[in-house]
């Protein structure tokens, strides 16, 4: 049977979060909004104000929720954890807060799931615990997000391996306490397995980064903090493999999936909060002699919205519901990449559309910095990119339907109505022929 309800255990503890979201993560936000901040461990007085917080969150029994049991979580599973990131996702601080910070909760993953237990103890425990952040560094400067023109490679030199390449949009690189590096170690195998995973402490010598990078809703230009990084010569000791050799592209898949999950989840956090903003600005300002409410196209906007707020929470949450299937062996594996893809697709617009609004409600207000709207607006497009860009799912999605369609066996399709009409008089010759009406009113006729 199909459940929308959440069992009442459970409601609490949202209740709880949506409560020290709004009072605590919120505050946060304003008093820490550098870009980046969030992951800077070094940031003596953000982290002074972090730490108790974090410990009310373990308190509660919601740190690191994002790990199965089976990975050393609580093991809530995609639907819990679609419903705990949509409060996540009022606040730019709530996931460092709550210990489900990207690019962390996916690198954390990928260790529980490929590394040694030298590996976990040695970098997976400190990153669970938020005593260090890490860097997921894959996509290239002259080839983005596609494996198939990477030139980063990883040579093995005796008992290191050598790594030399640029990589583009390292997030967090300048913070991270190890990055993860996919890099090509056997050229001439078939692409899925070209490509091996590795892990490269931050003070390696040869890591240099270029350049830090800001993007649209960043503050300063000059100072973001997805890095351009290249790698000269940087050696790092053999065991320093995640997973098997070439076996880098599984890995990377790995922690897209669920992660997805949760980037459109926050995402409906977020736009929930700027709805809220709409809806307070309309019955709060006055034009054209009514409230702003009262004008039709207002209430069109907010109708729009809602609509669509609603369309794509629920695609969220039934992806996730997908996954959980999966996980139980209840169905089989894949079988949720349609409407992972879905997810990814919808986001951006979703997003563009609903913070859009609600700016165009605020008017000059609303691009002014004095609201969080034009930075949340300003960075939108971000969410197009993060985990691959939106067009290459969207063609993944469609091929992924193309291959379920059928030919027309004539010259007109399935559904031409003279065509259908002729094969239902084949069947049913005498269908239109006159009949005499039967029964009593016959008779009285």
């Amino acid at each position: 049977m199909i459940d929308f309800s959440v069992e009442p255990e459970f409601q609490a503890k949202l209740d709880w979060m949506d409560r020290f979201v709004r009072d605590e993560c919120e505050t946060m936000d304003l008093l820490f909004p550098e870009s980046g901040v969030q992951f800077d461990v070094s940031n003596a007085a953000a982290r002074r104000h972090l730490r108790p917080l974090q410990e009310q969150v373990k308190a509660q029994g919601l740190w690191a929720c994002h790990l199965g049991p089976h990975l050393g979580g609580p093991g809530y599973g995609q639907i819990k954890l679609a419903l705990m990131n949509e409060i996540l996702g009022r606040s730019h601080w709530a996931p460092t807060v709550f210990g489900t910070a990207a690019p962390d909760t996916g690198n954390a993953e990928i260790l529980a799931m490929f590394g040694t237990p030298e590996q976990k103890q040695k970098y997976l425990g400190p990153l669970m615990a938020g005593d260090i952040v890490s860097c997921f560094s894959m996509t290239e400067p002259q080839g983005g997000a596609d494996p198939e023109v990477f030139t980063c490679t990883a040579t093995l030199d005796g008992d290191e391996w050598v790594i030399e390449g640029e990589k583009w949009f390292s997030s967090n690189a300048r913070f991270a306490a190890f990055l993860l590096v996919i890099a090509v170690t056997d050229p001439e195998a078939p692409l899925t397995e070209r490509m091996s995973m590795f892990i490269v402490p931050g003070d390696t010598p040869g890591i240099e980064i270029l350049r830090n990078v800001a993007i649209a809703g960043d503050f300063d230009p000059e100072n973001g903090h997805h890095a351009h990084v290249r790698y000269d010569k940087v050696r790092i000791p053999r065991d320093h493999m995640l997973g098997e050799r070439g076996g880098g592209f599984k890995v990377a898949q790995a922690r897209l999936g669920g992660g997805r999950i949760h980037h459109a989840m926050r995402t409906v956090g977020l736009c929930n909060r700027a709805l809220d903003m709409m809806l307070e600005r309309a019955v709060s300002r006055r034009t054209k002699g009514a409230m702003l409410g009262e004008h039709q196209m207002v209430q069109a906007k907010i109708a729009d919205s809602v609509i669509e707020l609603e369309q794509f929470r629920l695609l969220v949450l039934k992806t996730a519901w997908l996954i959980d299937e999966i996980e139980a062996g209840r169905m089989k594996h894949g079988a949720a990449r349609k409407h992972i893809g879905m997810c990814k697709v919808a986001m951006a617009s979703v997003y563009a559309n609903v913070v859009g609004r609600a700016l165009e409600l605020h008017g000059s207000l609303g691009i002014s910095l004095d609201m969080p709207l034009a930075k949340w607006y300003g960075g939108n497009m971000a969410l197009a990119f993060a985990d691959g860009p939106t067009d290459a799912h969207r063609s993944q999605l469609a091929r992924a339907y193309l291959k379920r369609a059928v030919p027309a066996k004539g010259l007109f399709p399935s559904e031409h109505i003279p065509s259908r009409l002729a094969r239902a008089l084949e069947r049913y010759p005498d269908a239109r022929e006159p009949r005499p009406i039967a029964g009593p009113a016959a008779e009285t006729a």
